[in-house]
This record gives structure tokens, sequence and C-alpha cells, in this order.
């Protein structure tokens, strides 16, 4: 599994950067973890609103900081 965070470094990016991070560790999530702070890369996805999540080149999150709970289920479907 790929996993981007997209986020220019604003605290809501970084809070949400950590509750993936966590997730993966306690989960034993087989994934890849990236934070994406490129604005060309992230604009590729249409987001214009950050956080983003993507899962696998899929957006599932924008402007939003989700809860570990949050993205655990987001990762576990």
């Amino acid at each position: 599994m790929k996993i981007k965070v997209l986020g220019t470094g604003c605290s809501s990016c970084k809070a949400l950067y950590e509750n993936v991070l966590k997730v993966v560790a306690d989960s034993g999530i087989d994934a890849t973890v990236i934070k994406e702070e490129d604005l060309i890369k992230i604009m590729s996805y249409n987001v214009m609103s950050l956080p983003g999540l993507v899962i696998d080149e899929k957006v599932v999150s924008v402007g939003r900081k989700l809860s570990a709970s949050e993205v655990k289920e987001l990762l576990i479907r």
C-alpha cells in the first residue's frame, strides 16, 4: 500500500501525517508513507484544500485533519 499525505507543513498536515504513521505502525500495515509538500504534485491530485490523504493514488480525504481512528477506518477497508 502506498499512502501520501498532501500538505505544505501546516499544523493540520503534520498532525495527519503523524496519525497515519501511528496507525500504520500500530496496525502492522505494510505501507509506504510519503509526506508530499510539492505544490505542483499536490495540485496534480486536484486537491485545493489541505491536508489531503491519498491511498494507492486515490484521494480519500481533503481539507480535514483525520483522527487516528478515522485514518484506521480508511486504511483497513
